[in-house]
């Protein structure tokens, strides 16, 4: 299945950006429209930090384990996704750029490295939920970006 990437240009730095994206708890705060449950493991920032959450998209329910695999501050991090008892595996990539002129560029590409036959079978949908979903993780990330740094400012 064709990789799915949504984008946002915020107005922090990306280090600003990174610092927030590398705590996983951070996560919960603008995914939790789709993804509930939040159970957190491992170090609670970095290589080796995890969460198994349950995802509700497009009527089905499933459980899903996250864990950071690589991390590459403040440009980039990967997060490795294991659903469907398995049988789903695949890649959320961060990537935070400078477009120069101040603030960041912030990417998400969800790439699927193994899916069960009804999402290859259904791919079109399953991509335009996946979209969906992602680009309002992205304006909810954008808003909990000003949140986290009016606080930390203050």
């Amino acid at each position: 299945m064709k990789p799915v990437t949504v984008s946002i240009d915020v107005p922090q730095a990306p280090e600003q950006v990174y610092d927030f994206l590398d705590v996983m708890a951070h996560h919960e705060r603008f995914t939790d429209h789709y993804l509930t449950g939040w159970r957190y493991g491992g170090p609670p920032r970095g290589v080796g930090s995890s969460a198994t959450v349950t995802a509700a998209l497009g009527g089905t329910k499933t459980d899903v384990t996250i864990e950071v695999v690589e991390a590459d501050p403040p440009r980039r991090i990967v997060e490795r996704n294991v659903s469907a008892a398995g049988r789903r595996l695949a890649r959320g990539t961060y990537t935070i750029e400078s477009p120069g002129g101040g603030g960041s560029r912030v990417s998400f590409t969800y790439a699927w490295e193994r899916a069960p036959l009804a999402d290859r079978l259904l791919a079109p949908v399953v991509r335009a939920t996946m979209r969906r979903a992602n680009e309002k993780v992205m304006r909810r990330l954008a808003a909990e970006l000003v949140r986290h740094v009016s606080a930390a400012g203050s």
